[in-house]
């Protein structure tokens, strides 16, 4: 949760190589060949999300008015908020997927950044969703849409500083085989009893997609599986969904045929939380996995620790480890269940 503020400037790389160009002994002699276990262990790939992990999805999205935002969330969409930061108010979506809402004025970026993206909330009871949202004061980019030969049913909303919110059910479709059974283990999370919300408590998210927009695909595809070590959940085509914790999934998507354009800036940082943040930035470091806008892990404040990079076309990326603290106290115990 790096704030524009605090965080370091941005650095050109992630760490050094070494060892790459050990050309010989002393004495100028070549160096002796590795023993084959020794070679094997040199040969193999380090996967990030399996050594690492990753505990749950987020997002930050930036406001101008992020208390009204954060009325809009937790009263009409009947959302859980469990950490109150003033300045970033943390909210659990599903299971293992957090949305923070930023005053702009404190975060990494600002409203005058492109919205280049969109929030995915998978449901259950997408019909009752979209009869309710018709009688609140919010505005529909697409009307509900169903087809029960279709591998997806949906509609899209704007929250109130338009960002698209896409009400979204998968069906059970051949484009969806890994994706249904994935589904199916998780529980859905309902408006809190005692919140008092607008939303019905009957109108559950399952998990979310968070949906990034990129001009080259292939490229992105690559990185993130192979400098993440993320597997393909769903091929939409032009579209490609990963899954990186229960409830959380992210989507790759051509910025040619989605909601939004692949652009240089965006008003939003895709964050992972996890409970090995030293080893995700050492190996991002010596790996070069990805650009560092942190040179280390910042341990400016105590209820959090927190690094920040790039992925290829400048989505900023924050990986977060949240701390015992008294503003927390909700959060963690959210996390641990």
């Amino acid at each position: 949760m790096t704030m524009r503020r605090t965080t370091s400037g941005v650095i050109g790389l992630a760490g050094v190589c070494l060892g790459a160009m050990i050309l010989a002994g002393c004495g100028g002699q070549p160096a002796p060949e590795p023993e084959p276990a020794m070679a094997e262990a040199a040969l193999a790939t380090t996967n990030p999300y399996r050594e690492f992990g990753i505990t749950a999805n987020n997002a930050f999205f930036y406001y101008d008015d992020v208390e009204r935002a954060a009325e809009f969330y937790t009263d009409t969409l009947g959302v859980d908020l469990v950490a109150d930061y003033d300045f970033a108010k943390i909210l659990r979506l599903a299971g293992t997927s957090y949305l923070i809402l930023v005053d702009a004025e404190m975060g990494m970026h600002s409203t005058d950044e492109p919205k280049s993206v969109a929030l995915a909330l998978l449901t259950d009871e997408l019909e009752a969703w979209h009869e309710y949202l018709q009688g609140q004061d919010v505005e529909f980019r697409s009307e509900l849409s169903v087809n029960p030969d279709g591998p997806h049913d949906g509609f899209v909303v704007l929250d109130p500083e338009g960002y698209l919110l896409e009400f979204e059910r998968f069906n059970d479709h051949p484009e969806n085989v890994d994706l249904t059974p994935q589904l199916a283990q998780l529980d859905s999370l309902y408006p809190p009893a005692d919140r008092g919300a607008t939303a019905p408590s009957d109108l559950g998210i399952k998990a979310t997609v968070l949906w990034l927009y990129y001009a080259d695909m292939d490229s992105i595809q690559a990185f993130y599986e192979e400098k993440f070590g993320l597997d393909l959940t769903v091929d939409q085509g032009w579209a490609k969904i990963y899954q990186t914790s229960p409830a959380g999934y992210i989507g790759l998507v051509d910025g040619e045929r989605g909601m939004r354009d692949a652009t240089e800036t965006k008003a939003v940082t895709v964050s992972f939380f996890t409970d090995d943040i030293r080893g995700w930035f050492d190996y991002t470091r010596d790996e070069q996995a990805f650009e560092l806008r942190s040179e280390a892990v910042s341990e400016a404040d105590d209820r959090f620790l927190a690094f920040v990079g790039y992925d290829p076309e400048g989505y900023f990326l924050e990986f977060d480890t949240f701390l015992e603290h008294e503003a927390n106290t909700e959060l963690l115990e959210a996390m641990s269940q």
